[in-house]
């Protein structure tokens, strides 16, 4: 956990903020948060649902499909943008970070930034605050009030995670940019229909617009498409990495996964929005 990250932290009892001492996060009212062995601190009050978000498991999938660069054409293309959008003085925050992939690559082209994962996996908070060396790593729950000052961000990411709209708003600066990544109804749609996984609502853009409409102004769109080959682990590791992996069986899974044919042409389809803030 840098200091410099940490600088950008607020209590998530009193919203004071937060400075560092050895292994611990203090605000001037006394709250204090120990910073893990594994490098990233939790930020959730007490009571709040700490073993919330992805399974181990799910993460040790997601680390070995994002692993082989099956995704590497949305982290391209979000890097491009961050790097293009990022104008003012500000933190890269990425909400709903997972292992800190995308946020990782978003650093690499801006050596001056630093950047925070926030995601409620301990899991997942594990491998981010491992992606790269400016990157603190925190545990919070979307849903709630962000642990992040007002303004904080120049740029925010938000990749196939929940958005808490007003929260993301608050954390960005007046000039900073949104990005946001959807999957299409084309996304996996080769999986989906020989597997049987949870579609992509096609009412999604619609839904998008109306939670974003009221915070965020739509200023660009960009597709990004590819058609990878996988094999049967990499078939695995998409499936038990998403949100099917709550609602199938694993071995009735795995028979099904057997009988594909490799290397499977999968598609890759995704929208990524670029917002302002309305202010």
């Amino acid at each position: 956990m840098l200091d410099d990250v940490a600088s950008f932290l607020i209590c998530p009892y009193c919203g004071e903020p937060l400075t560092r001492t050895a292994d611990t996060l203090r605000c001037r009212t006394g709250h204090s948060f120990d910073i893990a062995r594994q490098g990233y601190v939790s930020l959730l009050p007490a009571g709040a649902r700490g073993g919330a978000g992805d399974t181990a498991a799910m993460i040790r999938a997601r680390e070995r499909f994002l692993g082989a660069g099956h995704f590497a054409a949305i982290a391209t293309r979000l890097a491009d943008l961050a790097e293009q959008q990022a104008h003012s003085p500000g933190c890269i925050v990425d909400a709903g970070a997972g292992i800190g992939y995308y946020l990782a690559a978003a650093l690499e082209r801006m050596p001056d930034r630093v950047g925070l994962a926030l995601d409620a996996s301990k899991y997942a908070l594990r491998r981010a605050a491992r992606a790269h060396r400016r990157i603190g790593a925190v545990a919070c729950d979307i849903w709630q009030g962000l642990p992040v000052a007002d303004d904080a961000a120049d740029v925010v990411l938000n990749v196939f995670a929940p958005r808490n709209a007003p929260e993301l708003a608050r954390i960005m600066r007046p000039s900073g940019r949104l990005l946001v990544v959807t999957p299409t109804s084309r996304h996996l749609h080769e999986l989906v229909s020989t597997l049987g996984l949870i579609e992509v609502d096609e009412q999604k853009p619609q839904r998008l617009a109306a939670q974003m409409g009221p915070y965020f102004e739509l200023l660009d769109q960009h597709e990004v498409e590819a058609t990878m080959a996988l094999s049967h682990d990499d078939v695995e590791a998409a499936v038990a990495m998403g949100p099917s992996a709550w609602h199938t069986d694993p071995e009735e899974m795995s028979r099904r996964i057997g009988e594909l044919r490799v290397p499977a042409a999968v598609s890759l389809s995704a929208t990524v929005g670029v917002y302002s803030s309305r202010g």
